[in-house]
Parts: structure tokens; C-alpha cells; sequence
């Protein structure tokens, strides 16, 4: 199956130390570790409500975007770089933290719902449409629906972070699969790993 080029990445979280090492925040640390790795400066962009930087590629630049706008209203920052550069939502991969997953575990979806995930939910709204990627990095579960919200904004335990920390770094090894629009592939990889 393949997908269009990406030409956006956007990572999800909430801005501000209060929320820097918390769960919720593992689309961030996911942008943070492509852009090290890529060797690219992420700058406040007031028009575009978040951190942005440019990741020059011979086959095309992408886009990478942390919003600052909090997670319940990420499709705000999304819509507006959107809009400004005309990418389309078949060429925009969302990385987010995943409930659902095991702390480390990562899965690449094309579409689907929010699952109750309020920045997928406002980015649906925002954009009009589901038909982007994802990139669904694994934080665990509390084991009650009732304790998701208090789980999500707080820090993972250490052996938690480092098993998200190597999700990451699978995630990234991908990425020049992605952007190229190269799924099937890029699934098989992160798929059979772990």
C-alpha cells in the first residue's frame, strides 16, 4: 500500500514545563528526536501557533510542526500551516501517544478515528477529514478509563520512558520510508519489531 509523500509531520503534545516529560507529550519528544536528527532548528511560528522547522529532503521538504496551542485544540496550529502551504490531508502524519499500545510498542495507520484521543479529534475537525497518517507511539494503558487523563499528564517511570525512547528511535528509522510515501513497507518494518 503506499500513500502520498509526506509533507508535514506533526507531533503531538502540550506546551510548557508542567508538560514536558509527561505522556501526553510523547509526539513532541518524537518531533525533538527527528529534529536532532536531521539537524533542523524548530522555531515559534506565531501565525502558525507552534514550534516549526523545515526538513530540507532530496525527494522534498517536509514540514515539522509542534503545536502551542495545547493538545485539545492542535487542529488550530495544523490548520493554519496547512491552509499557508496548501498540503493536503493525505500528505500530513500526525505522531501521537497511544493508550491502547504498550509503552514502547509503535504502530502506522492510515486514517481512522480518534479513539477518544482529543488532539486527533480536533485535528478531524480542523482538517474536515480523517484521511491523514499516524504514527501511534505506545504509553500504556492505567488500567481504568476512569485514570486515562491523570495517566496521560504525568511522567512515565524510567523503564516507561526508555521503552517509548526506543519506539521513537523506530519510529524515526522509518521515516525516510514515509515521507516518500512508502507505507506497506514502512508498517512491515515497525510491525515484526519488538
Amino acid at each position: 500500500m503506499s500513500a502520498a509523500p509526506v509533507q508535514l509531520i506533526v507531533g503531538l503534545g502540550n506546551p510548557g514545563p508542567n508538560y514536558t516529560a509527561t505522556r501526553h507529550n510523547a509526539g513532541f519528544w518524537f518531533i525533538e528526536a527527528l529534529a536532532r536528527q536531521a539537524d533542523v532548528s524548530l522555531r515559534a511560528e506565531r501565525k502558525f501557533h507552534g514550534w516549526v522547522g523545515r526538513w530540507h529532503r532530496a525527494e522534498g521538504d517536509v514540514h515539522l510542526l509542534c503545536p502551542a496551542t495545547y493538545m485539545n485544540h492542535s487542529g488550530r496550529a495544523l490548520a493554519a500551516l496547512t491552509q499557508f502551504y496548501r498540503i493536503e490531508p493525505a500528505a500530513i502524519l500526525v505522531v501521537h501517544d497511544e493508550i491502547d499500545l504498550a509503552a514502547g510498542e509503535v504502530r502506522l495507520k492510515s486514517g481512522g478515528g480518534h479513539g477518544g484521543h482529543n488532539g486527533l479529534r480536533d485535528i478531524i475537525a480542523a482538517l474536515g477529514s480523517r484521511d491523514f497518517l499516524r504514527l501511534r507511539l505506545g504509553v500504556g494503558h492505567p488500567g481504568h478509563a476512569d485514570q486515562v487523563v491523570s495517566y496521560v499528564l504525568h511522567a512515565p517511570a524510567r523503564a516507561e520512558r526508555e521503552a517509548i525512547d526506543t519506539g521513537i528511535d523506530q519510529g524515526l528509522a522509518v521515516m525516510p520510508l514515509v515521507t516518500t510515501g512508502a507505507l506497506e513497507p514502512a508498517q512491515q518494518q515497525l510491525h515484526t519489531q519488538g
